[in-house]
């Protein structure tokens, strides 16, 4: 897990034409404006400010690359969903978000982030199709998991569960919480094997 400490920003980019060499491996996070992607960045790399976290949703516009080492990279992708982001911007930042998902041949998986409390909305849903379409792993992050009481967590875990089945393709389901650090072991066992670290610990 200590491995996620060395993430450093590299760059910003506004679509992937302006994005490095189309090499290694990457990881995607995605996620509604609201859904604490810097904070679950920032927690997974434990480091405070490497995302910057904002009082206004929707602040992350371009897609940001945070690099492990010469071969992987996390992707911090534009957030979603924001109601008072004006149409032409939402627009823009949907089509640079499907052109990365279907034409970067390095990424190797996307964690979608969701408020426990509203998991699966018709963004997050249609982000996770156009995953599966792709041939992607998806880690389902179901985030600020600290809001809610052991059962009721417990039932909306279940839940997204069960809904996950409809997409028909590799999506776990886990529950996270940057507060309370819930999830941050099991979402990292899972990045370890999308970046094939497991393959580097053999060798």
């Amino acid at each position: 897990m200590t491995y996620y400490t060395k993430a450093k920003f590299t760059m910003s980019a506004p679509d992937i034409r302006h994005l490095k060499e189309d090499k290694g491996i990457e990881v995607a996070f995605a996620g509604r404006s609201n859904a604490g992607k810097s904070s679950a960045l920032n927690t997974l790399t434990r480091q405070k400010n490497l995302a910057r976290t904002s009082k206004t949703p929707g602040r992350t516009q371009l897609i940001n690359i945070f690099e492990l080492d010469e071969d992987r990279r996390l992707v911090d992708l534009p957030g979603y969903g924001f109601a008072q982001v004006p149409l032409a911007m939402k627009k823009k930042w949907q089509l640079a978000l499907g052109e990365y998902l279907q034409k970067r041949k390095s990424l190797k998986g996307l964690v979608v982030l969701m408020d426990i409390r509203h998991p699966f909305k018709d963004l997050d849903q249609d982000l996770i199709f156009w995953a599966v379409d792709a041939g992607l792993p998806v880690l389902a992050l179901l985030t600020k998991a600290d809001k809610l009481k052991s059962g009721k967590r417990k039932a909306q875990l279940m839940f997204a569960r069960d809904a996950a089945l409809a997409f028909n393709g590799d999506v776990t389901v886990q529950t996270f919480s940057s507060l309370s650090k819930t999830g941050v072991k099991e979402a990292s066992v899972i990045l370890d094997k999308w970046f094939e670290l497991d393959n580097d610990k053999e060798a």
